[in-house]
C-alpha cells in the first residue's frame, strides 16, 4: 500500500507540474515562426507576409497585446489575420490596440467562430470524435460588426465570402476567403473560379481548413492557402505531436507548411504533385477562456516571406 500511495502521490505532482507549465509557461510563451515559400514569378522581389490567427483575446491579456504589437518591427508587407480574435464582449478595443500599428500595412482578413459567438465550456473528450463541432454557435454574440468596422475603418481588406484584388510592392495579388467553416458559413459559391491570369500571386484564406474549402482553393490555382482555427492540436504528446484539429483536417498538417491538391486527405503531403498549392496552418496565439492551457504547442505568429518559384 506504501508503494502504491507513493506511485499515485507522484503521478500527482508529475500531473499538477504538467498543468502548471501548460496553462501558466507555455501559453504565454509566445512565438515567431518562419517559412520561405516559393510562389512568385521569377525575378520577384522577396514578399513578407505576417500571419496573425486564434488571438482569442481578452482586455486583462496584457503581455499578448504587447507582443502583437511588437510584430510591427517586423516590417511585413501584408497582414493576413485568420479569425477567432476576440473572446469577450468588451474586447474589441484591446485587440485594435494591439493591431495598431500593423494596421498602417495592407492587410486582409476572414471571421472565426470566436469572432461570432463568446466561447462555452463543454466536454473536452468531444475534440476526440467527430462532434467537434457540437454546440458552436449557441453561446453569447459578441460584437461583431464593431470588429469588422475597426479592421476595416483602417483599410484592412474584409474577405467574408468574397474576392479582391490588392497590389503590394508592385505585386499583383489575387485573394479570396470565406466566413467560417467551422460554422457551415462558407459560401463557396461566391468566391469559385480560376485565378486570375494578370495575377502575380493567389492566396486563399480561411479560418478553419476544411478538406472542402482547400480542395476548392487548390482547383482553382491558389499557390498559397492560409488557415488557423486548430491551435496546432494544443494539447499535444511531445515527441508525437497533435492527437486533433477540431476539423476535418489531418493531424499530419495540423501546423506548418505543407503541400494541398484536391483529394490530399487520404495522401501524405509528401507525395504532392506538381503544382499543388502550399498550405500553412497557424497554431495561434491563444486559447479559448474556457481551456486555457497550452502543451508541447506554443502559441505563435508566422512570417511567410514569399519568394519566386525558381527557389523551390
Amino acid at each position: 500500500m506504501r508503494a502504491v500511495t507513493k506511485t499515485v502521490l507522484g503521478l500527482g505532482i508529475a500531473g499538477a507540474g504538467v498543468l502548471g507549465w501548460a496553462s501558466l509557461v507555455e501559453r504565454n510563451a509566445f512565438v515567431l515562426r518562419r517559412f520561405d515559400v516559393p510562389v512568385l514569378p521569377d525575378g520577384a522581389e522577396p514578399l513578407r507576409v505576417l500571419h496573425l490567427s486564434d488571438l482569442h483575446l481578452l482586455p486583462r491579456q496584457r503581455a499578448k497585446r504587447t507582443w502583437v504589437h511588437s510584430l510591427a518591427s517586423l516590417d511585413p508587407d501584408l497582414v493576413i489575420t485568420t479569425g477567432d480574435n476576440i473572446a469577450a464582449p468588451d474586447a474589441v478595443p484591446s485587440l485594435l490596440d494591439a493591431y495598431d500599428l500593423l494596421l498602417g500595412v495592407s492587410g486582409v482578413f476572414v471571421l472565426g467562430s470566436n469572432d461570432y459567438f463568446a466561447p462555452k465550456l463543454k466536454n473536452p473528450l468531444g475534440y476526440l470524435t467527430r462532434n467537434f463541432a457540437k454546440g458552436v454557435g449557441t453561446t453569447q454574440r459578441l460584437p461583431t460588426a464593431d470588429l469588422v468596422r475597426g479592421l476595416g475603418s483602417r483599410g484592412w481588406v474584409d474577405l467574408t465570402n468574397r474576392r479582391d484584388s490588392l497590389t503590394v510592392r508592385g505585386l499583383r495579388i489575387d485573394v479570396r476567403g470565406v466566413d467560417d467553416p467551422h460554422l457551415g458559413y462558407d459560401r463557396l459559391d461566391l468566391v469559385r473560379g480560376p485565378a486570375s491570369p494578370d495575377a502575380d500571386v493567389t492566396l486563399g484564406v480561411t479560418h478553419a481548413p476544411y478538406q472542402r474549402v482547400l480542395d476548392a482553393y487548390a482547383s482553382d490555382g491558389a499557390d498559397l492557402v492560409v488557415a488557423g482555427h486548430t491551435h496546432g492540436g494544443q494539447v499535444c504528446v511531445p515527441g508525437y505531436g497533435a492527437l486533433v484539429t477540431n476539423c476535418d483536417l489531418d493531424t499530419g498538417r495540423v501546423k506548418g507548411l505543407s503541400r494541398w491538391w484536391p483529394g490530399a486527405g487520404s495522401t501524405p503531403s509528401s507525395e504532392a504533385p506538381e503544382g499543388a498549392a502550399w498550405l500553412e496552418v497557424s497554431a495561434g496565439l491563444g486559447t479559448a477562456p474556457t481551456a486555457p492551457v497550452r502543451l508541447a504547442c506554443r502559441p505563435e505568429a508566422t512570417l511567410l516571406t514569399l519568394v519566386p518559384r525558381s527557389q523551390g
